[in-house]
């Protein structure tokens, strides 16, 4: 993958639930919550383009002592990437909600496989070395100016509404080098 020139056509909501998930990832959630999480987030983002930037993030310290405190069934407000995500504990952990529901970290892993195909491991890889490029809290508070840095390019408007754009592994891979939306030296 260091020298990947490839371009994927792909639309940007899954390639938001991907990078969200990492993020989450890195910040302290498991796996599957980290799932649940991307999902909502790019759920809410498609709706909404409110303030990116300022909000408390949390970091795997906050995570782990949210986590331990709730109760089974217990709803919380968790903020991800400049983004407030209604969550509650379940048996397995923490599950982000959608309309009132625990999302399935299982239908967000189907949801993924299918928009990525063969290339989610390749993608998930390069952006798990962005986001571990810099330190938690840096993260939180960049990570959606990283996303736009790299995703897809479709047009602006309704007319690039849904529609596919180039994710260009290149140039995120070139991001994971040193964190910044400019690319490696």
């Amino acid at each position: 993958m260091p020298g990947s020139r490839r371009k994927i056509m792909i639309n940007r909501a899954p390639v938001l639930t991907l990078w969200a998930a990492v993020v989450a990832e890195q910040l302290g959630f498991d796996r599957d919550e980290a799932l649940t999480m991307g999902k909502a987030l790019s759920g809410l983002t498609a709706h909404s383009k409110g303030v990116r930037l300022g909000i408390y993030q949390p970091s795997p310290e906050t995570v782990n002592q949210t986590r331990k405190a709730l109760e089974h069934g217990e709803a919380i407000q968790l903020e991800l990437m400049g983004w407030s995500i209604a969550a509650v504990r379940t048996e397995d952990g923490l599950r982000a909600l959608r309309q009132g529901k625990a999302i399935m970290p299982q239908s967000v892993s189907r949801y993924l496989a299918g928009k990525f195909g063969d290339d989610l491991d390749e993608v998930r890889e390069a952006m798990t070395a962005l986001a571990h490029s810099l330190p938690a809290a840096d993260l939180g508070r960049q990570a959606f100016g990283l996303y736009e840095a790299f995703r897809p390019k479709v047009k602006t408007g309704t007319a690039g509404w849904g529609t596919e754009g180039e994710l260009d592994l290149a140039r995120l891979v070139a991001l994971g080098a040193d964190g910044q939306p400019g690319g490696g030296a």
